[in-house]
């Protein structure tokens, strides 16, 4: 047994692919194939048609019936492999279905005799085929582009913010020795206790009192400070020495120079950090500016979304359509700052 383990676990020479090397590519692979494929069966269904999305078994290309235009008749006709009461095999053209019985067509003769089968003895003739009326006609139907806009400048403007409260708060928590330091940091952690439906109304009569329903300053005011930001980058700081405050002080630097030449520059992978954070929090909210907001020209995307569900039906082809494309600026910003992730988290709890 311990001959087995060791054959498995040896480690391979180079330029030689050893059981070692095997095994952890299965590794990557399968935990690649978990992470990435429920987004890639997202693209590929936003491309699918309503029948597509319901058959089963799902396929995972956006699979459609081939349909044919045949003179004499005013919308094209879908396409089936018939099995005939001869047993031979043709590709026909239905006309009706009534009952269990297909009533078809030969396409390349329409005038001939009308060919009754059984449903069961056809079957679909499909290939794959994107649907783009999936994103081109929700841009005509809803204004995608009011939410798109609504939606950047909340969560730019709640990132922006988010970032310079919890800056302050954490420079001041890190670098500033005073009576109940220790005690105000553990009651902003402590809030993350308390779940979001037990503020959700308190918060809501404040908005309502200030006067900022359907306004978007009612949607980003509230969720500016978030502790999860707070303890990111006091932690953070906390690793950046004393001394460096200490010379910039002797040198004349004030505390707000310090704050924004000396601490945030050296506190930047931890600021990339919350910013990714920040941007997935705000672009992805629904609830809260689901009741801060009742005014179309002021929802959000992912609000406007919403609009998209009936009282007796879900068009489930727009809504899947329109996830991919407000995925798209959450990928581009992980793109631009994936590098500072890593080093931002990793040094996080460090002293």
């Amino acid at each position: 047994m311990t001959k087995v383990h060791e054959f498995i676990t040896r480690t391979s020479k180079p330029g030689q692919f050893g059981w070692s090397d095997l095994v952890t590519y299965l590794y990557l692979f399968f935990g690649t194939l978990l992470m990435f494929g429920p987004v890639l069966w997202l693209v590929m269904s936003s491309f699918k048609t309503p029948a597509g999305l319901i058959e089963f078994p799902p396929s995972f290309f956006p699979v459609s019936q081939e349909t044919i235009t045949v003179e004499g008749y005013d919308e094209p006709l879908p396409l089936f492999n018939v099995t005939l009461p001869d047993g031979s095999r043709q590709t026909l053209a239905q006309i009706r279905r009534i009952g269990l019985e297909a009533q078809l067509i030969d396409p390349n003769n329409p005038e001939g005799d009308i060919i009754k089968v059984p449903i069961d003895k056809r079957e679909p003739v499909e290939s794959v085929q994107f649907a783009w009326n999936n994103y081109t006609e929700p841009l005509q139907r809803f204004n995608f582009l009011v939410y798109l806009r609504n939606s950047v400048f909340v969560t730019i403007t709640a990132t922006l913010l988010t970032l310079l409260i919890n800056s302050m708060a954490a420079f001041a928590l890190s670098k500033y020795n005073f009576r109940g330091k220790n005690s105000i940091f553990v009651i902003i952690i402590s809030t993350l206790l308390i779940p979001i439906s037990v503020v959700l109304v308190p918060v809501f009569l404040v908005i309502t009192t200030i006067g900022w329903n359907n306004s978007l300053w009612g949607v980003i005011i509230p969720g500016a400070a978030t502790p999860t930001g707070v303890f990111l980058l006091r932690q953070y700081m906390l690793t950046i020495p004393d001394e460096l405050l200490e010379a910039a002080r002797i040198d004349g630097a004030g505390e707000w120079r310090i704050y924004w030449q000396v601490v945030l520059p050296l506190a930047r992978p931890a600021l990339a950090v919350l910013t990714i954070f920040s941007v997935m929090w705000r672009w992805n909210d629904f609830l809260w500016p689901l009741i801060v907001l009742t005014r179309s020209e002021v929802f959000t995307l992912q609000v406007g979304l919403n609009s998209f569900q009936g009282e007796l039906n879900v068009q489930w082809h727009y809504v899947l359509a329109m996830t991919v494309l407000t995925l798209l600026p959450i990928t581009v910003v992980f793109a631009f700052l994936q590098k500072s992730i890593t080093t931002g988290i990793a040094t996080t709890g460090m002293k």
